[in-house]
Order: C-alpha cells, then structure tokens, then sequence
C-alpha cells in the first residue's frame, strides 16, 4: 500500500474516530441536561407589591437572576443598574416571554416596601422585573434550589453575592455569570439566543 493510501486510511479513520466523540459529546451533554432538576423551588415569597409568589409559578418563559439586598453599599447597585440595561434592551419581551428576578439576601430587614422603593429610585420598577423577599428559612430554601446559601456576619451584615444566572422555560440553569464583570448585551445574546432555541443556549 502507497504511502498516498496509507495517509488517506488515516485521515478516514480519524474522521469516524471524530464524529464518534462528537456524538458521544453530545449525547452526554444532552444526557446530564435532562438529568438536571428544576432550580426553582415553591416556596413561597413575596413580591415589591406584596404578592405571594414562587419561583416555580414563573416557570415557562427565560429568567433572569439575580441576588441583592436594599442597603448594599455598592455591587448591588451596579447590578441592579446591568438588569435595568438589559429590561431596556428587552423592551416589550420584558414580561410578556422573559422575566427578571433580583432576590433579597437580607430577609431580616427587606420587606415589600424596601424592595419596592429600592425598585424605583434604581430605575427598576419594570413589568415583568420581581423584587422577591420573604421570611428567612423561605429565602434560604429558594436559595438552596440555586445551591446557593446566604452569608450573615455576627453584627448582621450580609454577604454579597455576585453570581447572575439565566434559567431557561424549563427552570434549569442555562448560564452562569459573574454580576460584577458580565456585560449587558452578553445577557440580552443569551436570553434571545434561549428563547430562539426553545430553551437551550
């Protein structure tokens, strides 16, 4: 066999060999996406208008999250500011098939009025954008279905958290950003790219 032929065997069987793990990728991605549970609890919290709602009942449409409290003296506020960019940038998909959540990590001291004054003088006071409070063990168990968990200091300060994440229909974890360094327009990609697909970025 010429060395031509020998060569032409090689790039053959590399190819199948390729193909083989890409279907194999594939399926195993698809595999452990549908082994992935819902990370929306119902639970049961309250909304900036004094609504009882749960995470679960917002199942259907792409979410947005994230996670903040009233008092914080800065990251807070910067992503409060990112969501409002990405609310502008939706503009009528806001509420009608997309959804934003900011959930309060300070329970003890964010009621509906805090969350709903904070939601105004932050620009945020949007249809289809939930500020979600609620008592303590509530918040720490819609916290949990995010495998997330709140850190309170002994003087009671809060711990910031700056994780973003987009849920899809589904209520399963899409992506996963940092609030602090992902960009608004990264956001809005992703969510259109989501609701195009059906659910799967």
């Amino acid at each position: 066999m010429s060395i031509r032929s020998n060569l032409r065997s090689l790039i053959v069987v590399v190819a199948a060999a390729s193909n083989l793990i890409a279907a194999a990728g594939c399926h195993r991605d698809s595999a452990s996406s549908a082994a992935s549970p819902s990370v929306l609890t119902d639970t049961k919290l309250v909304d900036q208008n004094g609504d009882t709602i749960t995470l679960a009942a917002l199942k259907g449409k792409p979410m947005v999250v994230d996670f903040i409290y009233t008092s914080c003296p800065g990251p807070c506020l910067m992503e409060t500011a990112k969501l409002a960019n990405v609310a502008l940038r939706l503009g009528s998909d806001l509420g009608s098939k997309v959804t934003i959540v900011s959930l309060s990590v300070d329970p003890e001291h964010d009621g509906p009025k805090q969350l709903r004054d904070y939601s105004r003088q932050q620009g945020a006071d949007e249809k289809g954008w939930y500020f979600l409070t609620g008592g303590p063990a509530d918040v720490d168990q819609a916290l949990a279905g995010f495998k997330l968990s709140r850190q309170v200091e002994p003087d009671g300060s809060v711990g910031h958290m700056v994780a973003m994440m987009l849920i899809g229909p589904d209520g399963r974890i899409v992506r996963e950003y940092n609030g602090e360094a992902v960009k608004a327009q990264d956001i809005v990609d992703d969510v259109r790219k989501t609701l195009s697909q059906g659910g799967a970025a």
